[in-house]
């Protein structure tokens, strides 16, 4: 049965799961119901949330232009993450972006895989995880497909153009989840991996 974890808590991906090499992080939300005012004339664009993944080294972003994967580069360069592609308005149940991720094969320098997720040109189109409901991020099992962990976001978020969801990070030998829900107002991926370096 999965785990429904809280802000803040962290939770073994491999100790009671043996064997555990692949996983997948699936990310979901949806865009909250909008009211139609009288003096709404222009169609409002979706919300277009991006999910990327920052590969650190020490707890440092060591090479920003090889050790990001999101939508303009969908594999990093050890082929140990894939990002399986874009979804632009976040419609439909389940998982909106998903990156899989093959623990055994992610070199042994990294030992941080922050997961975060941007909302695409926030700042010109007025737009903010105020305006995203349902909010999620989930480990499963690459083996069995199985969901080991689920973090749902349950702040107010208003006013934030960016997301730190959580990190799959290595600790004494096990690979672990850290749900962090962390909001921030970066415009974009860009501002937020500064952070990092």
């Amino acid at each position: 049965m999965a785990i429904s974890l809280q802000k803040g808590q962290k939770v073994s991906l491999t100790k009671d799961n043996v064997g555990l090499n692949k996983i997948l992080v699936g990310l979901g939300w949806d865009e909250a119901k909008r009211s139609k005012g009288l003096f709404s004339f222009k169609p409002q664009q979706s919300v277009d949330c991006d999910a990327s993944v920052i590969l650190l080294t020490n707890g440092k972003l060591a090479a920003p232009k090889e050790d990001i994967v999101f939508f303009g580069n969908l594999r990093h360069k050890s082929g140990a993450i894939q990002h399986m592609g874009d979804n632009l308005t976040g419609a439909g149940d389940g998982d909106d972006e998903q990156i899989a991720i093959d623990l055994a094969s992610v070199p042994s320098q990294y030992d941080r895989i922050v997961v975060v997720v941007n909302i695409y040109q926030a700042v010109s189109r007025h737009q903010h995880f105020g305006m995203i409901e349902n909010a999620f991020c989930r480990i499963v099992d690459g083996r069995n497909n199985q969901e080991l962990c689920r973090y749902n976001l349950t702040e107010n978020y208003s006013g934030m153009t960016s997301m730190i969801f959580g990190e799959v990070y290595r600790h004494n030998g096990e690979w672990k989840f850290n749900a962090i829900g962390q909001g921030t107002t970066d415009p974009g991926l860009g501002e937020l991996i500064k952070m990092y370096l």
